[in-house]
Parts: structure tokens; sequence; C-alpha cells
């Protein structure tokens, strides 16, 4: 069932195990399959040309009659649109795209059916008129882009590194931040074309593996611990008028390859370009390889046009003993979907996740993650926290952590809570904790309420006014994992940033 703020009158709690709803590149496989370039699409052809055009390649018959269309127009568009800005692609982005397309033939477009995407709707995107980004923008909108960082940091314009923003003058011997296209180092491709096709996630991982333009790398060598953060700024400046049928699309990618014993931080901060209010698609996948007692700190924020669609993959392979630390906060877009897979390769592995989002308008926040450990001794600990501020917003929340049979000695905490301050502000929460293991400390929670009125009283008791007291514990709600940033440039900036979305909303509910 969907929760409302209106049909809450405290915070609820959820034991364990309860299901919870609250409220010159080789062809791709996709060449083989031609379609129509018409948004409309019918299956009036008769199935002898059909099965004409799969003989060429006898193992695609299969997939002939579960192919989406829609799907396939979107891929050739986007293979249409690579394949114009970069005439020999690195061997393992060549790879990445042929595994992209063989996906792609059996993978449909979601719908409110499917239970990944049951309280998310994709309709607009399907609806849209969708046109890749097939180049860097020109100098003129480059020079509205601002470069104020004290961090080494690349920039990533439409999915293209833009070398002239960027400044990676201070990193440790060893360490290469840039393109793939770029790596001279033998050593260093091998280690991208092992993981580049390492998992495989759902239809916008593979759409992105079909239209991604470069790989973006960052590899740390073993042994290495690099002291300042890396500052990766993805910029949306490719777009369309609110209300127009166009969206443009860009797929930038990210592998991040730690290597025994190494470090770092890293901070993604997905940005609109400017102030204004427009269309566009920005669909991106991360993916971080760490190795033997390795570390990763990732800063995750999403600030994206409140008309945009921002849908974003990071997957994380964590080898024994290593540690990685998610610090995420997303307030942006008008679809805000990110897909979360950990997965614990070893014993004595530490993962840390802690997620805050905010729905200030008609959007939809949507976390879906999932853990998964398989080694004795893991440790894992998540934080949900969202705040909806609109009647017609939504947060959805599905959280799965399994521990299979050999992660004994397993300590994994999972709690979501939420902040409902619109009598139809809407929240759907699926907590999920699957124990196969019999030696194990696990617990979740869930916890969804509007604004209490006892907490209200007790500031009013002490002199403060309404408005005052709304403030204060609104804005702690989310200041709980605001401050696990790690830097304080960062953590003063998402301040400011979530205080000035809210200042209107509780102006006007405290008059």
């Amino acid at each position: 069932m969907q929760t409302t703020a209106a049909s809450m009158a405290a915070a609820l709690t959820f034991p364990t195990n309860y299901y919870i709803t609250l409220g010159a590149p080789q062809p791709s496989p996709l060449s083989k399959l031609s379609t129509p370039k018409t948004p409309i699409v019918t299956r009036t052809r008769t199935r002898t040309n059909t099965k004409k055009r799969i003989s060429i390649r006898p193992t695609l018959t299969p997939y002939a009659t579960l192919s989406d269309p829609f799907v396939l127009q979107i891929a050739e568009t986007l293979e249409d649109s690579v394949s114009s800005s970069s005439s020999s692609p690195p061997p393992p982005l060549q790879k990445l795209r042929e595994t992209s397309s063989e996906a792609l033939l059996s993978t449909p477009w979601p719908s409110r059916k499917d239970e990944p995407f049951r309280f998310t709707d994709t309709s607009f995107i399907k609806h849209s008129q969708i046109q890749p980004i097939s180049g860097p923008p020109h100098s003129p909108t480059l020079l509205r882009i601002s470069s104020d960082t004290q961090f080494p940091n690349l920039t990533i314009v439409d999915g293209f590194i833009i070398n002239s923003l960027s400044n990676l003058s201070e990193l440790p011997d060893g360490v290469f931040v840039g393109s793939l296209s770029e790596v001279s180092s033998d050593s260093i491709m091998k280690r991208v074309s092992e993981f580049v096709t390492d998992f495989r996630g759902d239809l916008f991982w593979s759409l992105n593996g079909v239209g991604a333009p470069d790989l973006n790398v960052i590899f740390v060598p073993e042994g290495c611990r690099v002291e300042n953060p890396i500052h990766l700024r993805y910029y949306s400046v490719g777009r369309s008028e609110t209300g127009s049928k166009n969206l443009p699309v860009s797929n930038p990618r990210l592998l991040v390859v730690v290597e025994k014993g190494g470090e770092i931080a890293m901070i993604e901060e997905f940005l609109g370009g400017d102030d204004e209010v427009k269309c566009y698609w920005a669909n991106a996948v991360t993916e971080v390889v760490i190795g033997e007692e390795g570390k990763v700190v990732h800063s995750y924020i999403q600030t994206q046009s409140v008309d945009a669609a921002h849908i974003k993959w990071t997957s994380v392979r964590q080898e024994t003993g290593s540690k990685y630390e998610l610090i995420e906060v997303s307030s942006g877009g008008k679809l805000g979907r990110h897909n979360l897979h950990v997965q614990q390769m070893g014993p004595d592995t530490v993962t840390e996740l802690s997620t805050f989002h905010l729905a200030i308008g008609d959007q939809t926040q949507d976390l879906h993650s999932k853990l998964v450990l398989d080694h004795p001794r893991g440790y894992s600990r998540q934080l949900h926290k969202c705040i909806v501020a609109h009647s017609q917003g939504q947060a959805v929340f599905d959280g799965n952590v399994r521990v299979n049979r050999y992660a004994q000695q397993t300590d994994a905490g999972q709690l979501t809570r939420s902040l409902l301050l619109e009598p139809r502000a809407t929240v759907n929460v699926k907590p999920n904790l699957q124990i196969i293991a019999d030696d194990v400390k696990c617990s979740h929670g869930a916890a969804i309420s509007d604004l209490e009125e006892d907490q209200l009283f007790y500031f009013r008791a002490r002199g403060i006014d309404l408005e005052t007291a709304r403030k204060a514990i609104i804005f702690s709600f989310g200041a709980e994992v605001i401050e696990r940033f790690p830097y304080k440039s960062v953590r003063q900036r998402v301040e400011t940033h979530i205080k000035e979305l809210l200042e209107p909303k509780l102006r006007g509910s405290s008059q």
C-alpha cells in the first residue's frame, strides 16, 4: 500500500522478514535486426522476412520474438551517434558495446508491471524523441561552466571529457585518471579489460554500454594512497526546452580500479550546467573494483534540473579486507533513480552506505540497492533517509541485503526513515533482508512520519517560533547524512543547496 502524510500520525517500525510497501568497429548484434526510424513501431512484418534477417547469426534467433522494437530503435540511434564520433575505439570499449548490444536484444522497456519499476514511471522518457548527444559542446557553452573546485578534478560535459576545464596535476606516480583512449600502459589496459564487462545490469546499464562515447578510467596501483579526492564534475548542457518532445541523452561511464592496498576518495557531482529548467536525460554508469585491503570513499551529489531524467548505476566489487563507503545526496530530476549493487567477494569486508533524497516538487526520487555478502565476517551498514515536500512528490526505496550460506559471523544493519511534509506526499518502501547463514547479527527497520506535534511543542514551549522549530527539525533530519561527507567545503555547499530548496516550502507552511 501507499503511505501519505495525511494517514500517518506517528512513525512505524517493522520487524525483519516483512515485505513492506509504503505509500571502424565490428558491426554490433543490433545491426542484424532492422527497425523503423519512426517512433511508432508495428509488428506486421512476415515471419519469413524476420527469419531471413536473423539467419545471418543463428545464435540470435531465440531473441527475435523477445526483442522490443522501441529499445532496438534507441540502441541503433545510440550506435549511430558513437560510430560518428569515434572511428576506432579501444578493445575494452568495443567489447563493452558488443556485450551491451547482445543484452538489448532480449531486454524490453520497463513498465509498472515489472517489480523493479512498480513505483517508478519511466513513460515520459519513452514518449519523448530521444536524441543522443554525439559530441562535446562548442566553446561558448563551455564558458558558462564553473571551474570552482579545490581538488584535482575531471570535467565531463554530456559524457565527453573536457581537458581545458580539468586539472589533474597533483596525482601520485602510477595513478591514472582520464579517458581510456589516452591509456598508454599495457598493464592498465589489461586490468580494464578484465573488469569492463564483469557485471551486467538492467536495460539502462546496457543502453549506456552501447551509447558511451568513451570509458573514463581511474586507476590506483598497488599500495598507493591518493591524499586528495578526485572531483568528477558531470555537466549536462545539451538539452531542450521544457514541454518539448525532444530529449537529449548523454551516457557517461566510469571505471575505478583500486589495486591491493590502494586508497582513494572521489566526488561524483552531477549538475545541470546552470539554473535554467531544461529537459534532458543523463544515463550514467560507475563501476568500482576494490582489491584486497583497498579503500574507496565515494561522495555522490545529484542536483540536475527538475525537468530532467537522471538514471545512475553504481556497481561495486570488494575483495578481502576492503572498505567501500558511499555518501549520497540527491535532489534533482523529475525522475532520479540510483541503482546500487555491491558484492563482497572476500572475508572481513566493510560496506557503509548513507543516502539522503529530497523531492521538493513533482519528482520521483528512487533508490534500488542490493548488497550481497558471500564470505565470513562481513560488515555492512545502510542508512537511507528521504524528505518529500510536495503533494505530488514521491520517494521509493527498495533495499535488498542478502547474507548467503558461507557469510557466517556477518554483521549487517539497514534502516530507512522518511519524512512527509505534505498531505498527499507519497513514499514506497521495501526493505528486504534475506539470511541463509545461521551465525549472523542482522537487523533492519523502516520508519515513516510527518512532523510530530510533540517535537514542535518542545521548541515552542521554550520560546522558539513555529517556523524556526520546523526548520530545525527538518534540516537536522537530512544533516545526519550530509555530515558524513569527509570534506568541509562539500558539506557546506550541499547544506546551502538543501536549505535553499527547503526555505520556500517552510515559509509557506508556517503561515
